[in-house]
Parts: structure tokens; sequence; C-alpha cells
């Protein structure tokens, strides 16, 4: 390993010792896994040696709880018999039970393990489990062994992601993913998302909530069973179909993935699984997250290690998902969690705030991904702006190729909420849009899931609020509506264009869906009216939301086919008293014109260019404007000049030849 980082980043020199002490505990606990095997490929095989296997003549199953004295196997397939099928101590907490084919555990058996410790007796659900369902009955869950007679067959050998286009992100839920008030499928998102993705041009999903999860209004975050695929959405064979199906479309497809912290479930959870609280999770106040109550894993732990890491290569290898996006990364990397703290200085990520097990267990998190997938795509949830999160490992970094532009929707946010549209300062909007760590790719977007929860608001629902309910229609005058669809196209296209070397996008943004996302509790009746997606409003040609639609399908048909987010932008002309930007990306200029009343005529210096032809415009009436796209005009640029007119609250986007 070198130090190449520090000069990448200067400013990272004084904190070298930092940055060597981050190499040093990478290589010393690299060290101490790998003590039989040679790669973390082969240490990372977890899954293939816990939970159930078939045999030729029956099954193996084993488990890890070594502060158990006596375990005992129980399900349907023995009555729930508590003393008929015990397991065997094998060493290192290691506990395993051989059975026949006259035990009768089949595919689809529900099962359970009951613990005996020196203080008490409890039922857990065993932790590799592939299935895990709720009972009708009760709130209760089974585990269910999950090993169909047939075999998934795949069809996806061909598909291989195109490394240079960037990706273009649909991030979804897959239980919203209908018009019905209820839990969506993975056969509806088939159904239902897949080929809107595939028409909107988007390249890669995202799919949330996928491990089990017991409370559904946790979005997926409170994970109980890392190795089990929601039962709320189908079955293994069906999500395996859902991302064959996307391959086949050309489209990948990332997992949300959690391993910043486990729900404080105890039966089908990890938390206190053999009687301890220190099996996973650290001890104490250290093992809580102080804001989430949820557990908090112990990175410097191998047995967790190797469970997470096995984890990973779990859903890359049974699953063929082409990536991750790592969950709440910041609260993994510092022991105050980020909470509080305004990450404005070097001093903040390093000394003692930065808990360097994490650091760690995060490259070697990025260090299996690759081997076992060269090509699988790690992004960050890293609000903080650690340095190195998406520098290789060999230089000093942490090994992700992306983190996701958190401070870009908090600024649109801000911009919005405390600021009249007079007040807008476009140096700020370009600081704040193209600010980069250097050589760190970065997912840019200006809403994601998050600003569409209950208790915060989307873009369109910030910018329109009621209106929405009542002049969305095409038969309505309305100047809030008027204004709130301009810089909706106009906010998404700078931040699409600006924000990162990738995008992305929550199910139904692109076209302003309404309102807000609220899973069913007790304060709403335990209603889904407002955890789906209202397709409808995007199909109906009475309703407005179809130009919105219509123009974020041009932004990523723009984007995706000229390669543009790979390409740097260069500020060409801003003007903060007529709100006018201007930049440009290779053979393409983007001019704004952000001001609320007036139109303006804007001359830009363009090198080596003759001609320019609007290829984009917010104005153009399949977008809910009023200019006519038939025939475009041709500019003629002279002694290097490009002089062009621009509406207000308007965009536009000239090729330049």
């Amino acid at each position: 390993m070198n130090e190449k980082i520090l000069e990448i980043d200067p400013f990272l020199k004084p904190y070298v010792s930092d940055i060597r002490l981050r190499n040093k505990n990478y290589v010393d606990t690299k060290k101490r896994l790998l003590t039989k095997e040679k790669k973390l490929s082969n240490f990372a095989n977890g899954h293939h040696y816990f939970g159930f296997h078939k045999q030729k003549d029956g099954w193996v199953y084993r488990e890890w709880a070594p502060n158990a004295k006596k375990i005992a196997l129980i399900g349907d397939f023995n009555q729930w018999n508590r003393t008929s099928h015990f397991l065997q101590s094998i060493g290192d907490g290691v506990w395993e039970i051989k059975l026949t084919k006259k035990d009768k555990l089949v595919h689809g058996s529900k099962v359970r393990i009951e613990i005996t410790t020196e203080k008490d007796t409890f039922e857990r659900i065993p932790t590799y489990c592939k299935r895990v369902v709720q009972k009708k009955e009760t709130v209760d869950f089974d585990g269910e062994v999950w090993a169909p007679e047939t075999a998934f067959v795949w069809t996806d050998q061909d598909f291989k992601r195109n490394q240079d286009e960037p990706v273009l992100i649909y991030e979804s839920h897959v239980g919203m993913a209908g018009i019905k008030e209820g839990i969506s499928t993975f056969q509806d998102y088939i159904e239902i998302v897949l080929p809107r993705v595939k028409k909107l041009g988007y390249n890669t999903i995202q799919l949330m909530a996928i491990a089990e999860h017991p409370y559904y209004g946790s979005f997926g975050y409170q994970v109980s069973n890392f190795f089990a695929v929601s039962s709320k959405f189908g079955t293994p064979e069906e999500l395996k179909l859902l991302i064959d199906t996307a391959h086949q479309m050309g489209i990948s497809v990332l997992l949300d993935i959690v391993h910043s912290h486990a729900a404080t479930n105890v039966v089908e959870g990890l938390a206190e699984f053999d009687g301890t609280e220190i099996q996973y999770f650290y001890s104490g106040k250290r093992g809580t997250h102080p804001e989430w109550g949820s557990k908090l894993f112990n990175y410097g732990k191998t047995e967790v290690i190797h469970f997470l890491l096995s984890n990973v290569k779990y859903w890359l290898e049974e699953y063929h998902f082409d990536g991750f996006r790592f969950d709440a990364v910041t609260s993994m990397l510092y022991h105050h969690h980020g909470l509080g703290v305004a990450f404005d200085n070097y001093d903040k990520y390093f000394s003692t705030n930065t808990d360097t097990e994490a650091v760690t267990y995060l490259q070697l998190a990025a260090e299996i991904a690759k081997e076992v997938d060269p090509d699988c795509i790690l992004i960050a949830e890293d609000m903080s702006g650690m340095p190195g999160m998406c520098l290789p490992i060999e230089i000093g970094g942490i090994g992700f190729d992306y983190r996701l532009g958190m401070g870009v929707p908090d600024f649109w946010i801000k911009t919005l909420k405390n600021m009249s549209d007079y007040d807008w300062n476009l140096g700020s909007i370009w600081y704040e849009l193209t600010q980069r760590r250097p050589q760190e790719k970065v997912v840019g977007y200006c809403e994601s899931h998050d600003q569409a929860l209950v208790g915060d608001k989307t873009i369109m629902f910030r910018l329109a609020d009621q209106e929405m309910y009542w002049k969305m229609d095409v038969f309505s005058q309305s100047d809030i509506i008027d204004r709130a669809i301009a810089l909706h196209k106009m906010i998404r296209l700078i931040t699409c264009t600006c924000a990162g070397e990738g995008y992305l996008n929550f199910m139904g943004n692109e076209f302003g869906h309404p309102e807000w996302i609220d899973f069913p509790n007790p304060d709403n009746d335990w209603s889904y009216s407002k955890a789906r997606r209202r397709w409808d409003l995007a199909e109906d040609t009475n309703l407005r939301y179809r130009f919105l639609q219509s123009f974020d399908h041009a932004m990523i048909q723009l984007v995706k086919e000229n390669n543009l987010l790979a390409t740097p932008s260069q500020l060409l002309f801003h003007h903060e008293d007529h709100k006018l930007l201007a930049y440009q990306k290779g053979a393409y200029v983007f001019v704004y014109n952000f001001h609320p009343v007036a139109q303006h005529t804007v001359t830009l210096q363009i090198e080596k260019a003759s001609t320019a032809e609007v290829v984009l415009h917010s104005d153009w009436q399949r977008f809910g404007g009023y200019l006519n796209a038939e025939n475009p005009e041709t500019i003629v640029i002279t002694n290097n000049k490009l002089t062009i007119p621009i509406n207000r609250r308007a965009v536009a986007v000239y090729k330049i030849s």
C-alpha cells in the first residue's frame, strides 16, 4: 500500500498518521482473518457453512451461538418437539445437527431453535435462514427451510453493465410499486415498474427493503434477518426473476444493504441471539444507536466480520445483484454517528472521532465485493465527506466507487423553504452542485426517498403544496403550479448534469408524485393510501404530471446518450441580478434563466464552433410550455459569440458544432 491519497488531496498531509493508521489497520485485520485462506472471498463463506444445507441423505444445519449450553431444532417437521432434535457442540461456539430423510425436514418446513443457557431458555430463528415468514394469527415470525427441488434457471449470462455509461439510478421500494392500497410484490414490480424504468431510460434500479424487516414502516432499515428475502414481497425465486428480467432489459440492479445497524427484535433478529448482547454487537451504550435505538455491530470482532462479509458475497452470488448502496455509512464511520456534527474541517474526520474498526470493515466489504464481481458498483451513503471514501484501498482510500451527494437535497430544501426566487444565489448553487473531493465520484440527486417521507416534502410538493390537489389539470390556470412545474424541471436538469458522475431519482418523483410517503401506522388507521405510487396520474392526458415525466425522459436520454455525466462542466456565464447561469459540457451548452418575471438575452463566448442548435428546452409544448419543437432554430456563432434569448424560469440546451 502507498500514500498517494496525500498527493491527490494535499489537505490530508497534516493527517498522515491517521492515513497510515487506516492502512495499518486494514493490513493487520486482513492478515488476522486470512490465517488459512489467501483471499477474502475464500474467507467469507458463512452462508455456505452455516444454516440449512441439503445433503444426499438429508440435511445439515449449523449455528454459531457461543453462550448456548443446549440447542434444540424445532419445527412443524417434528411437531415442535423440544427434545427430539438436539444440536451438538463442535467447538468454537458452533453447533451442528445432521438429519436424514426420516426426519421429514423438507423445503418449506417452518423452523426455530430453542436455546438453553446457564440462565434461561428461549426461542430464536436461525441466523442464516433464507426465508422468514410471519404467522397469520400473530405478529411472530418463523424461519422457513428454503431449498426448492428445481433450482432457478438464470438467463442473464450475457448481461454486462456498460462501464462507460454513468449510473442513472431509479431508487425503488417494491412494496410501493403498485397503485393498489396494499403491499405490492416482486411480480408487480416486474410488470409495472421495470417497463417504466426502461422507457424512461434509467440504466440501474436500486431496491430498498429487500432483507427481512419485521416493521414495514421502517422502509427496510430495521433488518432482522440478513440472509432472508422479505416475504412481504414474495419468494427468493421471485426476486431472482425480477433481477433476471431487469438484466434482460439491460438494467443493473443494486441492493440497498444495511450493515450499519440491526433491529432490536430478539426472536427473529440478531439481538441477544445467544442470550448475550455482545455476540454480534458492542456492549452497553456503544451497542445502541442513540437516535434510532437499533443495535450496532462490533466491527472489530472476527465472527461479526465473517457474518457481514459473507452477507455481501451472498447477495452477489445468490441473487446476481450488481452492487450495493451501503446505508448510513456516516453512522458507521464515527463514534458520534455524525449526529449534530458539522464536518467543516478535516479534524472532524480523524483522531478520536473515527471508529477505525468500522473504517476497516468498509474497506474489507469493498474488497470482497470487487473480488466476487470486479464490475460491481459500490455507493456509500456518507454525508460527512470522509476523505478517500471513493479512492482505491491501495492508495489509502476506503475503496467505494461513489458517495451519495447528500448535501445537495438539503441545499435545495433550504433554498426553496427560506428564500424568495429573487434572492436565489446562483453562485452558491453552482458551488454546491460542483464541489467534489478530488478524483472521488458522486451520485448526484435533488431528492430521494428521504425527502418524500411524511414530515418532509418532495420538491414538487414543496413548490406547489395544496395547489397540487386542485390545479394540476391542463384546464386550470395557476401561477403557483406554473412556477412549480418550471422550477421542478430546471432543478432536476441542473442537478443531474452538475451534481455528480451518477444520478439518482426516487420512483415517481420524476413526474412530481403528489403528497408524501406515509406507511401504515396507528396514526393513519393502518392505511396504505400513501404507501403506493399513483402511476395513473402520469398517464392522464388531462393532468400536467405527464409533462414532468416527459421532461425527465428527455433529460435522461440526453445525458446517457452523450455521456454528459462523465464530461466536466465549465462555467461560461453567471449574472446574479438577472438570475442567469450558463455552462458547457463537451458539445452541449446549458443556459438557465431563474428570474421569476424577466426574459433576457445572453451572449456567450464559445470557442471552435460555428453553429448552435437547441436540443432541449423546458418550454417546449410536450413539457407543458408554449414553444413548438418541430423545427428547432439553428443559431450562427459569429466571432466566437453565441447570442440567445432565454425565457423566464426556463432552461435551454444547445448542441454546438
